[in-house]
């Protein structure tokens, strides 16, 4: 099943339950995890957190035994947490902070006890007593750094599973029963250390948009009944009442602003960089910042429910789905495993193809059961890709999963929705002419005062753009489908459109020929007239925002052809169209021309995106190769339907996705290169007997951290230019 018939089906209400698994530490162990799970269905999202070995699921109460019981038969102990659902993060962050320390302690202790076996064994000679403390010490660092990996080791023995703790456990062992007691040591305590700092990378990537969370306030300052005001856990407040911020304060609740005016920073919802003015009426998000006024906003989602609780939840469910690489890199680790496994066994049960003693056919089989440990190559895709899209969350892009990320880079066209998505999705006055001699700027004020008693969005747009004091109106009217009359100084006068004009008779060729060049360029006009004049011309049009054309032109630098599908006139989608950059405009579609024009560009371009609002452009969205939801900060159903969201209206945050894809591409295929560059390279030197043990556990570790850190860079992936 797709991730998008997944998202599209019956939603069921789902709770968070929390678990500890003591034997879960390592990306590969979560890799195991995730396989096993994947058949139960109902499962909304998994968390993992592998410092701290724990993972929250997310799913219906009745699925949660059936995913217990899948983990178990993977080989698990999965141990229930309390409390499990709201402060199971905050539970686990902790923990994890905690073992690290004390975890990094123990293996520091490890490794140094291994270091002196090591220079024990090389400067002091072979005496039985050197030998003894030699040994003791090389125990001694296998038993702080090793309990755990042996535990898992040989829980996974027992389950027939050839992971990387079997592989491990066996190969340290085997060393130690051949006399090669330091090098056992430095092998176990190299491979925990390495295993407990990529735990913590990935958890690192994994909770770089978690954090988000915390920048939502945890108190809130509600107005009472008495009108005083309390604070409150803002989990407490109820939806419709009444929250105060001051300068400078976090806003802790979505809401709709009641009283009040201020410059809100938006970066953490919908990562605009420039503040954003609010007033009466307008929206506000949980996270953001009152930076100039004191706000009163009315509560409009519960804590748990906010657009900022959305977005951390989008981003979690986007991690539980493992990428088209991911899944490629999991198929060739079972592949690669044993396949080495088997070259061990080879190689010690026939020493006599390379001409080696049994001792050392038997070092030769355990270095390769060592170069056989597929860790950095598990670790190679993960931390990459979640790396990408906690950097998108930040931009107020949500990517719904590392599908889409990936896939995003082959686009080769996209359709843009005109209105809302190119343009700013209100009608605005871009221009008022006087007619004639009969016309003088005291029209102008007539007009704003008719316009302002009308609810017309065209009227609106009249009389914000004019912003003149009115006059009275008296006996004022509205003639549906026209436009509106009144009466000023005991003159009648009326302003609307064409057709109103026409009727009273009042257009003449010259008006005509006004008209109809407003009217090619997609412009609504409006018209102010006496009872025997026109006085005053009024053009309203939904003007294309500033960022479209950057936008549009950085999509074709990256070689993507933009094509606008609208609704709206031809003519009007022809202008908008030649304004924004874009050659292929389509007017007059319906929703289901739309679906049918991007059934076309599929078969003409390749992959197609479809960009909307995610509720009009619905059959579209669905049918497109990836579906993208414009300024849904705060909406529903646009966050569900799509599987890219941009949190705001700038267009230029899709060519910005693309360019992510692209690198997020590069940087798996580097990581997955330099994992097995390296793995190729010791496993020749091994066959030529030129690689010890602890050597290829080094070298595994090195390029561990190597696409760790370059899989990490995406976390500070610079913004792009803004033109």
């Amino acid at each position: 099943m797709s991730q998008k018939e997944d998202r599209n089906r019956g939603a069921v209400a789902s709770s968070s339950a929390s678990y500890h698994i003591p034997t879960m530490d390592c990306a590969a162990e979560e890799s195991e995890i995730r396989r096993a799970l994947e058949p139960v269905t109902g499962i909304h999202a998994l968390r993992f957190q592998l410092s701290a070995r724990t993972l929250v699921i997310s799913a219906p109460e009745p699925v949660l035994p059936e995913a217990l019981a899948a983990i178990r038969r993977a080989g698990f102990d999965p141990r229930p947490l309390a409390p499990p659902a709201k402060d199971a993060a905050q539970e686990t962050d902790q923990h994890g902070a905690e073992g690290m320390s004390s975890g990094l302690a123990r293996l520091v202790a490890a490794l140094l006890l291994a270091v002196a076996a090591e220079g024990l064994a090389f400067f002091a000679g072979d005496g039985m007593v050197v030998k003894a403390v030699e040994m003791a010490l090389a125990a001694a660092a296998i038993g702080l750094a090793g309990l755990d990996t042996y535990r898992k080791g040989f829980t996974a023995l027992r389950h027939g599973r050839l992971n990387i703790t079997a592989l491990m456990s066996v190969a340290v062992t085997g060393a130690f029963l051949i006399g090669q007691w330091p090098e056992a040591a430095m092998v176990m305590a190299l491979y925990a250390i390495a295993e407990l700092i990529e735990a913590r990378s990935l958890d690192r990537a994994r909770n770089a948009i978690q954090s988000l969370m915390a920048l939502a306030p945890e108190q809130a300052e509600m107005r009472k009944a008495d009108g005083s005001w309390e604070t409150v856990p803002a989990a407490d407040v109820p939806l419709d009442a009444v929250v105060r911020i001051r300068p400078g304060e976090r806003v802790p609740l979505d809401g709709v602003v009641t009283a009040g005016a201020s410059a809100i920073d938006q970066a953490p919802v919908t990562g605009e960089s420039i503040p954003v003015d609010k007033a009466e009426g307008d929206t506000v998000f949980a996270g953001t910042i009152s930076q100039t006024g004191e706000l009163e906003f009315r509560v409009t989602a519960a804590a748990n429910n906010t657009t900022l609780a959305r977005i951390i939840h989008a981003v979690e469910q986007a991690q539980g789905s493992r990428a088209p690489t991911q899944r490629f890199v999991d198929r060739f680790a079972a592949i690669y495993t044993p396949g080495v496994f088997a070259l061990a066994v080879a190689v010690l049960l026939l020493p006599w193809l390379t001409g080696a003693t049994w001792a050392q056919a038997l070092y030769k089989a355990l270095v390769l059961l060592v170069i056989a440990c597929p860790c950095a190559l598990v670790i190679s895709t993960p931390v990459t890709v979640v790396s990408a899209l906690a950097s998108a969350a930040r931009r107020g892009i949500l990517i719904k999963g590392g599908t889409y990320l990936e896939e995003a880079r082959k686009l080769k066209a996209i359709a843009l929705d005109k209105t809302g998505t190119i343009t700013e999705g209100k009608p605005k006055l871009v221009e008022s002419v006087l007619i004639g001699s009969a016309g003088d700027s005291s029209h102008l004020a007539l007009a704003a005062s008719l316009a302002g008693r009308s609810d017309h969005p065209v009227s609106k747009a009249i009389f914000e753009g004019l912003k003149l004091e009115t006059v009275p109106v008296r006996d004022f009217k509205a003639l549906a489908g026209r436009g509106v009359q009144g009466t000023v100084d005991g003159a009648s006068y009326i302003l609307g459109n064409h057709r109103l004009i026409e009727e009273r008779g009042l257009c003449g060729l010259a008006l005509e020929a006004q008209l109809a060049a407003h009217e090619n360029q997609g412009r609504t006009v409006t018209l102010l007239a006496s009872e025997t004049s026109v006085l005053a011309l009024f053009a309203v049009a939904d003007t294309i925002k500033d960022s479209s054309r950057a936008a549009v032109a950085a999509l074709k630098s990256l070689g993507i052809t933009p094509v606008m599908l609208t609704g709206d006139n031809p003519a009007t989608a022809r202008n908008i169209a030649e304004h924004a950059g874009i050659e292929d405009a389509r007017g007059d579609l319906l929703p289901e021309d739309k679906l049918s024009a991007i059934e076309a560009l599929q078969q003409r371009y390749g992959a197609t995106a479809m960009t909307g609002d995610g509720i009009n452009d619905a059959p579209a969205l669905a049918k497109a190769d990836i579906g993208i939801a414009m300024g849904a900060a705060g909406t529903d159903t646009a966050m569900e339907a799509a599987d890219v969201v941009i949190m705001n209206d700038d267009l230029r945050r899709i060519p910005e996705t693309i360019r992510l894809s692209r690198r997020t591409h590069s940087v798996l295929w580097q990581n997955i290169t330099l994992a097995l560059g390296i793995k190729a390279v010791f496993l020749l030197l091994a066959i030529f007997g030129s690689a010890t043990m602890w050597m290829a556990v080094f070298a595994d570790m090195g390029a561990s951290l190597l696409v760790v850190g370059n899989g990490l860079r995406l976390l500070r992936a610079p913004a792009e230019p803004q033109k």
